[in-house]
């Protein structure tokens, strides 16, 4: 269980790379709104798989230049949830571009077409830059349950061949991001198949179904193993920025335990926030105070990632 003598490492962006992006086309929106405060794009198609398109919305801040991006992954449960009002919004109002994902869910197709969706997502956003005026040369992507696990995975599996997928196209730009918040999601399926078996192997968890469990009739190793963020940890990591509660017995706190040790070992800058009592989810965890220390993160790893242009 967690310890509060954990080493809360400083956050720091060890190596940073910037990307000149221009597409030819206009944007095309299909509904759009403009506050005093900011411009939103909704359902921007970043791809088509089949006859479905997939969008994201796109909320822009006014009067500010090239703002920043983060990106929000929504949660449930691989099988359910939406875009819509993504916990980053907030962020837009502190000077941020934000986008909130769409993705392919389990009744349509199993892993990895998920994370193929959201790294054609953020390679969409990339090239399109120029179009909606943010900089995408630095992004920070946040997701919650199950949207923290392929938050995670965004983080961890920068160009693992298998996971990148051409949905969307524009192989020609980057998946990779800078910073990642996690809410309370699995980074290591293998470990929650030790310790919660009754959740990985029935459909009490939609982990199940991700990992082909509904279509094959069980869960191969193999996938438990492709699928966890915790299986691609390496060195050049993004800084990562985790919370969990300590009542969650969907996703049990050993999860976010287990990529926090594996960053720690890799000497990658981390930091878990345990909020005591919490359970899957729920206001807490996105109260005033956890949504500062989640400003202050991504404002440090800004300011470092800048030292190293």
């Amino acid at each position: 269980m967690y310890s509060p003598n954990i080493r809360l490492l400083v956050f720091c962006l060890a190596v940073m790379s910037g990307w000149n992006c221009q597409a030819d086309d206009s944007p095309q929106v299909n509904e759009s709104k403009r506050s005093e405060k900011q411009t939103t794009y909704r359902n921007l198609v970043y791809a088509t798989v089949g006859e479905r398109d997939l969008t994201l919305d796109l909320m822009l801040p006014e009067n500010v230049d090239s703002p920043p991006l983060l990106v929000w992954i929504h949660g449930g449960g691989w099988r359910a949830g939406s875009k819509k009002n993504p916990k980053f919004q907030s962020f837009v109002d502190d000077g941020y571009a934000v986008a909130s994902l769409s993705y392919r869910f389990t009744d349509t197709a199993i892993f990895p077409a998920q994370i193929h969706d959201c790294k054609g997502a953020i390679r969409w956003l990339r090239a399109h830059q120029d179009d909606y005026g943010y900089d995408a040369s630095w992004i920070g992507v946040g997701g919650s349950s199950a949207g923290g696990h392929l938050a995670l995975l965004l983080g961890t599996s920068g160009d693992v061949e298998s996971l990148e997928g051409t949905v969307g196209g524009n192989v020609d730009q980057s998946s990779r991001v800078q910073a990642v918040v996690d809410f309370f999601g699995p980074s290591d399926f293998v470990l929650r198949g030790k310790t919660q078996p009754d959740r990985a192997y029935t459909t009490k968890s939609g982990s199940f179904a991700l990992l082909g469990g509904l279509k094959h009739g069980k869960v191969a190793p193999e996938m438990e193993s492709e699928a966890s963020p915790a299986t691609y940890v390496t060195s050049d990591d993004p800084p990562l920025l985790i919370f969990h509660g300590t009542a969650d017995k969907t996703v049990l706190l050993d999860q976010s335990e287990r990529i926090l040790e594996l960053y720690q070992s890799a000497d990658l800058p981390v930091e878990l926030i345990v909020l005591d009592g919490a359970g899957h989810g729920g206001k807490s965890f996105f109260k005033d105070e956890q949504l500062h220390k989640i400003g202050e993160f991504f404002l440090a790893c800004r300011s470092e990632s800048s030292k190293e242009r």
